[in-house]
């Protein structure tokens, strides 16, 4: 994995932008957004398809290189007519520096294999499960080639299955679930939970993004540059979490590794590399994206 893709990986927001507001690409990238997703699917009529991807091509050729290392392509689902075009598209942008893309109505490891063979070893995928067919498949869609994070798309999820889900949406509790055991089994970094619509509730937001992290969820997407302070602060590891992290691999160092205690309590594999995990995310929070593996 390269140094892009551990930067997407403890990412902790993801704002959208339209493919076809070129002038917000470089807005977003500096709003605070660890990575800034641009959208080539429900962002775009079907009229302006075409030219979006002219428009993508233009501004990302514009982009410096840190920046072209934090963009996400969204591109049109398969089974779609933009979707081969978007293929083509999409691997003359990974030759000029893109890290990743973003597979929307993901639900066949056989689409995310094709992906991978059309993008190469350079692109990253980003699965995003919004459907019955998707969660049915969530275990061989994190463990298919190239898959760095899953996402989840709780509002299309929900509209595919006819489900309406209350404010503190607990009918979604097996499905979020689902989807972070599905990352965690196959080694994935920490998934990407759905947007929050209420641009301007603040305290929705921070239920939401609380509920996430409780899930297991290490990022958010965002439709809205007002809600990246907020939801990079609840994914950030708290002074206390850090000196945890620092005193466990301190114990683990001072013992020469294997299963040690630390104040009462086995410190074994799982909670070491918990330990590394929060300590890489708090170099993301300080503008830095370590190896991690």
């Amino acid at each position: 994995m390269s140094a892009d893709h551990d930067q997407l990986a403890l990412a902790r927001s993801f704002l959208f932008v339209p493919a076809t507001r070129p002038e917000r690409y470089a807005k977003a990238l500096a709003s605070g957004a660890d990575a800034v997703i641009i959208d080539l699917e429900d962002a775009v009529a079907a009229q302006e398809k075409k030219g979006a991807r002219d428009q993508l091509a233009s501004a990302f050729e514009q982009l410096g290189v840190p920046e072209r290392a934090r963009t996400v392509v969204r591109l049109n689902a398969s089974g779609t007519p933009w979707f081969d075009d978007d293929l083509v598209f999409l691997a003359g942008l990974v030759g000029q520096g893109l890290p990743a893309v973003m597979l929307p109505k993901a639900d066949s490891a056989l689409v995310l294999r094709q992906l991978a063979q059309a993008l190469g070893a350079g692109c990253a995928l980003l699965p995003l499960v919004e459907s019955l067919a998707g969660w049915d498949v969530v275990d061989a869609l994190a463990a298919a080639p190239q898959v760095l994070r899953l996402a989840f798309g709780h509002l299309d999820f929900q509209a595919d299955v006819g489900m309406a889900a209350g404010a503190d949406e607990t009918e979604l509790v097996p499905v979020r679930l689902a989807v972070v055991l599905a990352a965690r089994r196959a080694g994935l970094a920490a998934p990407i939970d759905g947007v929050t619509v209420a641009i301007q509730d603040m305290e929705r937001l921070q239920e939401d993004v609380a509920r996430s992290r409780r899930f297991g969820f290490g990022a958010k997407m965002c439709i809205h540059p007002e809600q990246i302070a907020l939801v990079n602060s609840v994914f950030s590891p708290s002074a206390a979490e850090l000196e945890w992290a620092r005193r466990v691999l301190a114990a683990v160092e001072a013992a020469g590794g294997g299963v040690v205690s630390l104040e009462g309590r086995m410190v074994d594999g799982p909670v070491v590399r918990l330990a590394q995990r929060t300590l890489a995310q708090s170099f993301q929070t300080m503008g830095h994206a370590p190896q991690i593996g």
